[in-house]
Parts: C-alpha cells; structure tokens; sequence
C-alpha cells in the first residue's frame, strides 16, 4: 500500500501542524519536569492491591524493574491531567495509580472526579482495537472465513449504493482503514456538524451513510482515519454472529476476561458505538492489552488464535501524520505499531489509541503492559501522560 497524496496534500500538512504540537508538548513537559520537587515525589510504591479480579500482584523489582524509576512514574504525568495509570510486566501487575481531575463522560462533563480502582473511564478509541478482537473471534469461530470478501456482500439492503469501483472494499480494507472513501474526520474537529464520524452517530441509518460516501482513491492504496470503517466492522460480526454486540463481547470477550463493570455508549440506531464508546476500568483496560501480549491466551485459556493477534497488531499501512512519542507510527487491524528509542535501542510497541490520551500500550520483547487514561480531551498535551509514562518503564527495563 503507497502513501497518499503528495508533499503539499492536507494530511502533509496535518502531520506538520502534529510535529509542531509535539513539539511545544515537549518544551512544556521539559519545564514542568524541571520544576517539580523531587521531595514531593515520595508516594506509596507497595505492590498494586490484591482484588481478586485476575491480576497476580507484586512488587516492580521482583519482575526486573528499577524500582526507583517506576516509583517515579507518577509524579511525572500527573501534571499532564493523568486520570490513572496501570502496569503489568510477566502478567503481574507491579503498579497503578490513580489521580484527582476533570473528566467527562462520552464528550458530558462529569466535573472533578477522584479516580480509582473501581472507577471507570471512557477508553475512547481504543474501542476500535476491541472491536478488532471480536472481528478475530468471528474468523476463529468461522463466521467469517476471507479477508477480502466485499463488504457490500454483507449489506444486500444497500445495494442500490453498489458500483464496481466500490464493490473492491473488502474487511480487510475496513480493518486497515484503506476504504478510498472520502471522509473527513480527522479534519475537522468532533464537535463540527459536518464530520462524517460526528455523522455516523447521529445517523438512524450510519451503515448506509458511510457506503454512501464516494470514492476518492483506490481501495488499499491509502490510509485515512475512519470511525465509520469500524462501524461497518461491528455490523457485519454482529450479522454473522446472530446477537447483538455487546452480548458477543460479553460471551467471547469479557466473561472470560473477568471483566464485568462495562458501559458501551450506543449511536442512534441503537447499535454500540464500535468505533469510541467503551468505558472500562484501568486494570480490565491493562487484561486486553495482556491478552494481546499473550497472544490470545487468558490464564492458560485460548481466547483468540495466536495468528489473529499477529496479523492484527502488525504494521500494515502508514498512518499519515500521526505521530507518537514523537515519531511516525503504522496502522495496523484497529491497532497502532511504533517504537521508542530509550539507550540508543529502539523497542517496538504496540499500542491502541483513543482521544484526550488513554493509550493501551504493549511492548512484546519487554513482556510489558502499560494502560494510561487521561483527561486532555482536545488539548496540546494530549497523551503525554502515556508517551511519558511509557518511555520511563522502558528505561526502568533497560536499567534493571
């Protein structure tokens, strides 16, 4: 898959307005790291607590980490509006914290919420890469059996929107968000009436409103970021699983996960928003990302073939003018892949990724987890919390 669009393209452009954001981030997180007291830094680094929700619990230097660093981690992003911060490392959980700060509740205010263990957080559109795992649980199951079977094979009703042109976009390009088709999400903001994402929630018919959008490139030949993609994703597994989402989810996902306080925001037609509506607790936030570590497997259980989890969380297509830890990332199916360079070593991540900076971080080489959410929604320094925090383990590893 190539790149779109020349030099002097919008999403160019976007990607240099990206940098200059990251940038000025970065200044403002060197200043505020600066003047912080490091006698104010002290606070309680025992073992997370033990809750029986799954989690082994221990101490960070027991599983190689320095345990200093990791002691640190929490003063370090709590200037950046951190909500909470989990870590696992060889499937035991070595540390969490959790912070005081304004949140809202799928784009309502909620005011000053003091954060814990029991509270929880819209993950935003880290919802995507759940919805990616049940798509893997449809081809496991065999409802699904082709990557490249077209999507409008899935939506007989729609017909009259079919054109030979269209008729090329299959799952994989929904999973890849390489559909060709125009859309304007990461254009303008969510707030603004015409963003076709802000569309698909408040359409009766977001299905037909996504195929209905023309095309403007190739199927598979460029990346653009596209919530309605997702959507597509969680009708047809619904279609070929005979229930609705959130009961699949629950059955093939959640259950056996241990995850049971779930709220799953829904769009006008009353589907789930597959694409951002998920609010979960940090620790069942940190097990999706230790099942995706694990390749699939849950306390020795196989919940998704070890071969979706690599094809999914592999790069497949750049994301253009997306940038983490301040470098360019790959776009993978719903999941995001980059790396950070801490010693002169480059490790590489897999992360999932949702607005006003939650962040699922894994990093497979380092058997390491790190599940951040935060409260910049539409901020400069959004998901500074997880680059920094993420970076710091890494150095934590490397130091042991």
């Amino acid at each position: 898959m190539k790149r779109s669009g020349p030099s002097s393209s919008p999403r160019s452009v976007n990607e240099a307005r990206a940098t200059r954001r990251w940038i000025a981030a970065l200044v403002f997180s060197a200043i505020a790291l600066a003047i912080v007291s490091r006698a104010g830094a002290a606070e309680n680094c025992s073992s997370p607590a033990a809750l029986s929700d799954g989690w082994p619990v221990g101490p960070a230097q027991e599983q190689g980490l320095d345990a200093p660093s990791i002691c640190d981690i929490g003063v370090r992003i709590a200037g950046f509006n951190a909500h909470a911060i989990v870590i696992a490392r060889h499937g035991v959980l070595i540390y969490e914290r959790y912070f005081t700060g304004e949140d809202s509740r799928w784009g309502r205010p909620l005011g000053i919420v003091v954060f814990d263990a029991a509270t929880k957080h819209d993950i935003a559109s880290i919802t995507k890469s759940v919805t990616s795992l049940l798509v893997g649980i449809a081809f496991d199951r065999k409802w699904l059996k082709d990557l490249d079977a077209p999507v409008f094979s899935f939506f007989p009703e729609y017909d009259d929107l079919r054109t030979p042109e269209k008729d090329r976009i299959t799952l994989r390009h929904l999973l890849t968000m390489s559909t060709g088709l125009d859309w304007n999400e990461t254009k303008l903001g969510y707030g603004n009436p015409a963003n076709k994402y802000r569309q698909v929630l408040l359409d009766p018919d977001p299905y037909r409103f996504v195929l209905a959008q023309p095309l403007i490139a190739r199927p598979g030949e460029a990346w653009d970021y596209n919530g309605g993609a997702t959507a597509l994703l969680a009708a047809i597994v619904r279609r070929v699983a005979g229930t609705p989402l959130t009961a699949f989810a629950k059955e093939g996902l959640f259950d056996s996960l241990g995850i049971e306080d779930i709220e799953w925001a829904r769009g006008a037609n009353g589907d789930p928003r597959a694409a951002s509506g998920l609010r979960l607790r940090p620790r069942d936030l940190a097990k999706i990302g230790q099942l995706v570590l694990q390749r699939g497997e849950w306390h020795d259980r196989q919940l998704i073939s070890a071969s979706w989890i690599e094809q999914s969380t592999a790069a497949v297509i750049p994301g253009e003018g997306m940038l983490f830890n301040g470098g360019k990332v790959a776009y993978g199916f719903q999941w995001w892949t980059g790396r950070s360079s801490i010693h002169g070593r480059d490790i590489d991540w897999i992360v999932g990724s949702g607005g006003g900076g939650q962040r699922l971080y894994i990093v497979p080489t380092e058997h390491l987890v790190v599940a951040v959410t935060e409260g910049s929604y539409g901020k400069p320094l959004e998901g500074l919390s997880g680059s920094t925090a993420i970076n710091q383990v890494l150095s934590a590893v490397i130091s042991r």
